[in-house]
């Protein structure tokens, strides 16, 4: 027979430390804290059962309907069994057993033996086929939020913290897993049990059932009393979780900073503040679960009391056979025991309805620009490209680009110079369709860059963008990212054609040493190297450059100019431009200033105008040059 469930564990209680150190953080400090983690998704009204998500859950076990159904099938033999067992006890006793048969007695007792076999071997399966199907439906469902986000634009990612993203594919879709393997079925056996027993318990003695459908009332109303506080509370509980994981990602990601500025101790602190919430909302959810369990299952026994009086009082006076008093005794054991399971099942789903509600926000957040199915391919590039009338806003009514026009022949190199946030770099995730313009249009060679398929359009561009991003992995791993088909010769060959195969070919263990996570076993100057070398083996047509030698030195800067030089013949190439080496070598200089175009001519035409270049490139030589890290004795020219 099935006994009670205790509440899920949580924690019993936060460190008397923990508690001090974030009582004691500055109260305005923490809220600051906790505002920074919450302004991408705010907290949502909690929706307790919703049978809408419980559906779009469900869902997801389609593809693998066989295992499903036959797993239902078990849980309809399962809920069978257990009564009919209790059921089997009563009938071997009243009948072989009370003639004094031995023969039958041991024929009944074999039976049952072979019932019970029959039972654990259902259980065995029901248990297994749950643990695959949950397992299965976890896999689709961070396989399809996976090939979401990768599918989303920059402008989710900018609004969206990674340790919420993290938190969705975690915890989350844990919580739905536990729904999926254990709370569907489970309590579906347990209802089952109970349906059945109530069956055979009106079949046994009517009067008596009647005073176990008086008991249900209780219980209804137990539940209707802590079903939103239940649901209020697994809501914070989660909430707060995500909020921790969001700062986690963020404190181990700007580690340097933290330690740089000596704020060990403070965001210390801060984090405590978060975690110690965490545990008080956990302490909150287990309070209510430590008083919602206990009182089922309290009311459970104190029926069955009620029960042995009025039946014990009935069997007195000759109302009803002992033998089918102990028989009711049994099923209505059956019948009680399943409540605190199914309470704790409750708070399982409770817990994992908040997840699905977070995790399809998450897959129900469409990109900013239509379904790109259907779109055409961008044909073979020549290199053409042309901005007409373009504005752009990463946030409504915040404009960064006002009526660009701008032409690149094919071949040409384009310099965009400008103070920072005059919108460079906005040109460039423009090119690349990272985002689409508010108003205008962007063409390659004639075709409107919103009317072609991004995969078709960045598969013919080259990207060394100012994060130097690399990938866990070797360097060779990381340079194929742009051309998986690239050979290990053909990376060298064109290592060589930059000038920086002996810089690679000196690191421990040459194009195979493993760069770490996001490069970090890597020099900046090293990483730059490696991310030019990336984007020059998927020979593309057009080539972005953002702040391209920004990270290396004045040595390593002038081989690359002259690598540059090579490889870019023949290539369109938009370059924010820092360094007076750069612009020099450009065909065309492109002046923007607060979004907008001021001036476009050539290194030495813009500087004889006097205009907006002049002035920059007054202010630059005023500062003098600035030496580069990691150059010995090597000072270069200004950034620009």
């Amino acid at each position: 027979m099935s006994r009670g469930v205790d509440a899920p564990s949580r924690p019993a209680t936060a460190s008397r430390a923990a508690r001090s150190a974030a009582e004691a953080a500055p109260i305005d400090a923490r809220l600051g804290l906790a505002r920074v983690a919450l302004e991408d998704e705010p907290d949502q009204h909690h929706r307790t059962l919703d049978l809408g998500l419980a559906r779009r859950v469900f869902a997801f076990t389609r593809p693998y309907a066989r295992k499903r159904n036959a797993l239902f099938a078990l849980v309809v033999v399962r809920s069978i069994q257990l009564p009919i067992l209790t059921w089997a006890v009563g009938a071997i006793i009243s009948g072989p057993v009370a003639r004094r048969d031995a023969r039958a007695t041991l024929l009944a007792v074999l039976g049952f033996a072979a019932l019970v076999l029959f039972t654990e071997i259902v259980f065995h399966y029901r248990a297994r086929l749950a643990l695959e199907l949950g397992e299965a439906v976890v896999f689709d469902m961070r396989d399809r939020l996976e090939s979401h986000l990768l599918r989303m634009p920059m402008r989710f990612f900018v609004k969206t913290k990674v340790g919420r993203l993290i938190g969705r594919m975690t915890s989350d879709i844990d919580a739905i897993r536990v729904a999926v393997q254990d709370v569907v079925f489970v309590s579906t056996v347990n209802l089952g049990t109970m349906a059945v027993a109530m069956a055979l318990m009106a079949h046994a003695h009517w009067q008596l059932f009647l005073v176990v459908v008086a008991m249900v009332p209780v219980f209804w109303g137990l539940i209707v009393y802590f079903h939103k506080r239940l649901g209020a509370a697994h809501q914070r509980a989660q909430e707060s979780f995500t909020r921790v994981t969001a700062t986690l990602a963020e404190s181990v990601t700007g580690v340097r900073v933290t330690q740089g500025f000596v704020r060990q101790d403070i965001n210390g602190g801060l984090f405590r503040a978060l975690i110690f919430d965490h545990s008080r909302y956990n302490m909150d959810a287990a309070r209510h679960s430590a008083t919602f369990l206990p009182l089922l299952e309290f009311n459970g026994q104190l029926f069955l009391a009620v029960l042995v009086v009025v039946g014990g009082y009935q069997a007195l006076h000759g109302a009803i056979e002992l033998r089918v008093l102990v028989e009711f005794f049994f099923l209505a054991n059956l019948l009680f025991n399943p409540i605190p399971v199914l309470g704790n099942q409750y708070n399982q789903a409770l817990t994992a309805m908040a997840g699905a509600e977070r995790l399809f926000r998450v897959l129900d957040t469409a990109p900013d620009w239509p379904d790109e199915r259907g779109l055409p391919a961008l044909p073979p590039a020549r290199g053409r490209v042309v901005f007409e009338g373009v504005h752009f806003a990463y946030d409504p009514g915040k404009p960064v680009l006002h009526g660009v026009d701008l032409v690149a022949e094919p071949g040409q190199m384009i310099a965009l110079v400008g103070h920072t946030g005059s919108g460079k770099t906005s040109i460039l995730n423009l090119l690349a369709k990272l985002y689409l313009p508010t108003a205008g249009s962007i063409t390659v060679d004639g075709h409107d860059l919103a009317a072609t398929s991004s995969a078709s359009l960045r598969a013919q561009l080259g990207l060394v963008l100012q994060s130097n991003f690399l990938f866990s992995g070797t360097v060779l791993d990381n340079v194929r990212l742009g051309n998986p088909a690239a050979t290990d010769g053909e990376i060298r060959d064109a290592a060589r054609g930059l000038d920086v195969l002996d810089m690679l070919d000196a690191l421990p263990d040459g194009l195979g040493t493993e760069v770490g996570e996001r490069g970090t076993a890597l020099s900046l100057g090293q990483r730059q190297i490696v991310c030019f070398l990336r984007a020059m083996v998927a020979n593309p047509r057009i080539v972005l450059l953002d702040e391209a030698t920004s990270a290396v030195d004045a040595l390593t800067e002038a081989r690359l100019q002259a690598a540059l030089g090579r490889l870019l013949r023949g290539r369109t190439s938009f370059v924010v431009a820092h360094r007076l080496s750069t612009i020099r070598h450009a065909d065309r200089v492109v002046v923007l200033d607060h979004g907008r175009v001021v001036e476009q001519g050539t290194h030495a035409e813009l500087l004889a105008r006097g205009g907006a270049f002049a002035a920059l490139h007054r202010e630059l030589m005023k500062e003098g040059p600035a030496p580069v890290e990691g150059a010995r004795g090597v000072r270069r020219s200004g950034d620009l």
